[in-house]
Order: structure tokens, then sequence, then C-alpha cells
């Protein structure tokens, strides 16, 4: 009958929208259970890292972030889910760890821009870190696991930047919600490649729950690499190969 048929489809509208909001639901819940945030390494140019940032990309791989590291950031029979980057430099140091777990990065790409057009670049950078959050935070892949996020200093975390555009969300810091977090540094200093973030979430909430940071420190035949403490000087020097801001 009509009516029958009527409320045929009305159920089908409903189980419909049912679906949807199931559907929403789920992908909101598709959170990370952890997300280790780091800075690329010492750079020779805007293009490609110096000797040194290089070394660091293989002393993180075999201590840190690559398969059978001596002292891994995952636990006992976990690998990370991704490695996400966002520039040559990021890619660069991810490449030795994420290639050890035969992955392939996610790349947000971002190219240099020529100095007379900073600001493109500043802008992509802004956008390419937004669409990368939402990216994390909506792959169900994703949902529990550990990822890796080799990120540009200043869109992690840069109070000046964060002020240059307000009503945004430009930062990880920002668009991960660790503004949210007790004691968490509002700028990465210039001069800091050797730490880590490592950022909690449970339950699928979007809010972490807590966050650490950790210095890299390494063995022989690393050894030399800076470690120093946070906002302190690098000490690199012109000899090295690499620029000198935070020295």
């Amino acid at each position: 009958s009509i009516s029958t048929l009527g409320e045929r489809i009305n159920m089908i509208r409903c189980l419909l929208a049912f679906l949807v909001i199931v559907a929403s639901v789920g992908a909101s819940l598709a959170t990370p259970s952890r997300i280790i945030i780091l800075r690329h390494g010492e750079k020779a140019d805007e293009w490609k890292l110096c000797g040194v940032g290089q070394q660091r990309a293989k002393a993180l791989a075999a201590n840190f972030l690559g398969r059978d590291s001596k002292n891994s950031l995952f636990a006992s029979g976990e690998q990370p889910a991704a490695f996400y980057a966002i520039t040559l430099h990021t890619l660069e140091l991810a490449s030795p760890a994420a290639e050890s777990w035969k992955l392939p990065i996610t790349l947000f790409s971002v190219v240099p821009e020529p100095e007379k057009k900073k600001e493109l670049s500043i802008k992509s950078l802004n956008v390419r870190t937004e669409e990368a959050v939402q990216a994390l935070m909506a792959d169900p892949n994703l949902n529990g696991k550990t990822v890796v996020m080799v990120w540009e200093h200043k869109h992690i975390a840069n109070a000046k930047l964060e002020a240059a555009f307000p009503g945004q969300k430009i930062t990880l810091r920002q668009l991960l919600k660790l503004d949210e977090l007790k004691d968490v540094p509002a700028t990465w200093p210039s001069g800091n490649y050797d730490y880590f973030w490592i950022v909690d979430f449970a339950g699928g909430s979007s809010t972490p729950t807590g966050i650490a940071m950790a210095k890299q420190s390494f063995a022989p035949p690393f050894d030399k690499l800076p470690t120093n403490d946070w906002d302190k000087p690098n000490r690199l020097k012109s000899a090295s190969g690499c620029e000198l801001k935070g020295r």
C-alpha cells in the first residue's frame, strides 16, 4: 500500500541518518593513543640538512625511532602506524627511521619560497599543518596507534607566529590542544633540535591527557651530536656547515 511504502521510505531515511551519525562519531573517536613530535635536524640551507643533521637522522633511527632501536620510544612489540612530515628537512630526518620499518612517509609538502615570497611559505605551512592534523585525527587506521610527526619548529609552537594569525590555529600546539595542558612551552626555541614532545591521548578523545618532553642523548658513534638543554645554546660552529641560529 501507499502508506506502507511511505513508512518504509521514512524508515530508510531514519536508518541512513543514524548511520551518518554513527560514522561521524566513529570518525571523531579515530584518535592515535600517542603522537611523538620532533623537529627536523640541523640544516645546511633551505633545502637540505647539514652533516650534523644527517647524522642526527641516522642516530634517531638507531636509538629511538627505528626498528630494533636501542632506546625505542615504542612499546615492546609495537611499531609506529605512520610517519608524518611537511618539508624537505623533515622528510630527510624521518627517512632512515621510516625506512627501517618499511613504512612510507605521509608528506604534507611545502617547498621553500624565495626570500621575497617568504610569507607564502608561512601561509602554506599554516594550511598544511592544519590539514595534517585533520587527516591524522580522522584516520581510523591510526586509532589507538602511535604516530611520529617530524615538523618545522615554528609550526610546532611559536607564540609570535600564533599572535600574527589571530583567530587561526596554525601550530601543533594549538591544533592538538597542547595549549590546554599545563607547562607546555609557548615557543620551540630555534637552537633546540634535540627534544621529543611525546603526547598521549586516551579513550578516543581529541584532547591530550599529558605530554612528556624528552631530550635526545646518544652513545657512540653519535655522542658528538648537540644535546643542549631546552632553550640553551647548541654550540654549533661555523665549520660544521650548519645554519647557526640558536648556537
